[in-house]
């Protein structure tokens, strides 16, 4: 059984396309990114600030944003 918690915004999805060619535009750079290894390096740029215990990699945080 689940509950809704009151404290998320209700999500709505659009069919009118306005906003697709945007979230094409961030997916397309971000495969880039990846298929020219550019994450692997900002992964590594980046791993001197990583704790010890981090769970989740700076260079994909930094690319999911």
């Amino acid at each position: 059984m689940s509950e809704l918690t009151a404290s998320y915004p209700r999500v709505r999805v659009q069919g009118d396309g306005r906003q697709v060619v945007s979230q094409a535009g961030a997916v397309l750079l971000v495969e880039t990114v990846r298929k020219a290894g550019l994450d692997q390096a900002i992964s590594a740029a980046l791993s001197p600030w990583r704790k010890a215990r981090a769970v989740h990699d700076p260079g994909k945080i930094l690319l999911d944003v």
